[in-house]
């Protein structure tokens, strides 16, 4: 297929560029190459830069269309390799294959189509949305061009797969904790007071909020993901700081454990960022994709910008291809054919309950 075919040579484009937080440079090249690919096709844009990170939107009115496709095109760091996309059967290997370059692909696609199909951008039946700072919060881009937004459904392209439409994520906490205990050489310990241990006191501490198991593991967790403490081996550390991600769902009250993770600790305690829950809602849109993919809706552990449209009160879902659960893994790769259908769906979608 001749549409296939272009959709994963714009991928393998895609993933060639180093498009990470750390170089903003390589993330400007990528939006370049998107920008020239709608001029190419005479496809009207409005490029949005926020704090350096550049937005591209297509909309059939300014800022205003039925449905909204919503992709990134920003990564985490790998290593060089995964910068050199290839093709292994019906995978395709590389970083950002699909977190999430593909849906980048799959949306320039869809709108070369619409776009030549119509007379011109304002006859698309439907608007597309490609940021560039998902992997960071999507504070600049995705949260403050959706408060803008006329929409009654956004697709987010970051999630799930074929045969699973999520329709619900969970919120996050980022949570610093510091603990201060008092210096003394290594050979001496007595004379000191070890901040490490403190911090791990209290870890084990906050674990005590997070027992309850529920099924499918949809309740709030915890993870130690960062310990700072420390300058050399024979000293004892006089401060530790840990940071902690937490998860939670529609039935947690964040106020109430944040203030609980306060109580029980003996570290200064800061909250560095709160995701709020996604929650799609009901929809006629969402209704058609079920209909016509004969998908299940689900939920999600993870976070995604979809949390912004669920905040403006956007009705809308997660989905996405096939990538086995392997985003910012070393051997992320996306299911090809995988693309392809959910291209198909989108295409049935568009024609038959969009016009």
């Amino acid at each position: 297929m001749a549409f296939e075919n272009e959709m994963v040579e714009i991928l393998k484009d895609l993933i060639r560029f180093e498009s990470v937080h750390s170089k903003i440079g390589e993330i400007e090249k990528c939006s370049l190459y998107i920008e020239n690919f709608l001029e190419i096709n005479s496809i009207s844009f409005e490029k949005i830069v926020h704090n350096g990170y550049p937005s591209i939107l297509v909309t059939p009115k300014a800022k205003e269309a039925d449905v909204i496709f919503m992709s990134h095109m920003d990564v985490v760091d790998g290593s060089k390799e995964m910068f050199n996309p290839y093709i292994d059967g019906d995978r395709l290997y590389g970083r950002g294959s699909v977190d999430d370059k593909y849906a980048i692909a799959l949306s320039l696609m869809l709108c070369k189509k619409y776009y030549r199909k119509n007379s011109g951008t304002e006859d698309l039946p439907f608007g597309i949305l490609i940021t560039s700072d998902e992997e960071i919060g999507g504070e600049n881009c995705a949260r403050k061009i959706v408060k803008e937004l006329k929409t009654s459904f956004c697709v987010v392209l970051d999630g799930g797969n074929p045969e699973k439409i999520v329709i619900e994520e969970k919120g996050f906490l980022k949570v610093k904790l510091v603990s201060q205990g008092k210096s003394a050489h290594g050979s001496r310990p007595w004379l000191g007071e070890n901040a490490i241990d403190k911090l791990i006191l209290d870890y084990d501490k906050l674990k005590t909020l997070f027992i309850e198991k529920k099924e499918g593991n949809w309740n709030k967790t915890i993870n130690l993901g960062i310990i700072n403490a420390g300058s050399a081996h024979n000293q004892v550390p006089e401060s530790a700081t840990g940071i902690f991600d937490l998860r939670f769902t529609e039935e947690d009250d964040v106020e109430e454990l944040i203030d609980e993770i306060t109580k029980i600790t003996d570290s200064e305690v800061t909250v560095e960022a709160i995701g709020p829950v996604f929650s799609g809602g009901q929809s006629p849109y969402l209704d058609k994709l079920l209909e016509i993919s004969s998908s299940k809706t689900g939920t999600e552990h993870g976070a995604s910008d979809a949390r912004h449209i669920s905040e403006f009160g956007i009705k809308g879902v997660v989905w996405g291809a096939e990538g086995n659960k392997t985003q910012h893994s070393k051997d992320e790769h996306v299911e090809i054919p995988s693309i392809v259908k959910l291209y198909e769906i989108f295409d049935v979608f568009i024609q038959n309950f969009m016009k």
